[in-house]
């Protein structure tokens, strides 16, 4: 659906708005916050990253034990388990043009530490930042 100036809007699949040349932060979450494994937040982080450079450019990635984005099938595989693995509805926003890329990527890769899962980013392994 336009929405003016090129943009798209969507419902139910990503990004809910789509501008060309512009930056997303986007999270995803597991369907009633189920726990994923160290293993399942491996696969996550590689699919998060697989198209990085090819399809999109991935600025940083940060797997959290309940939220992200990852592919289902493969996670529900190592796991033994069927069924949704993500909530239906996803948040995404396009990043402002006052706002700092660096300073959001910063906050997400931080998002660890916040939760207490870590005392420093570089101490806990599924978070990913492109370089360059």
């Amino acid at each position: 659906m336009p929405v003016g100036d090129d943009t798209i809007a969507y419902r139910r699949r990503l990004p809910h708005l789509s501008k060309d040349g512009k930056s997303y932060f986007v999270t995803f979450c597991t369907r009633n916050r189920f726990l994923l494994s160290a293993q399942a937040r491996d696969l996550v982080l590689e699919s998060c990253i697989h198209d990085h450079a090819t399809q999109c450019w991935v600025h940083c990635a940060v797997v959290m034990p309940d939220h992200v984005h990852a592919s289902a099938y493969r996670v529900n595989r190592l796991l033994g388990r069927v069924g949704p693995l993500w909530q239906e509805e996803s948040f995404d926003r396009i990043i402002r043009r006052s706002e700092d890329l660096k300073k959001k990527a910063d906050y997400i890769c931080d998002n660890p530490v916040r939760a207490g899962l870590a005392k420093s980013r570089d101490e806990y392994q599924w978070i990913w930042r492109a370089t360059g």
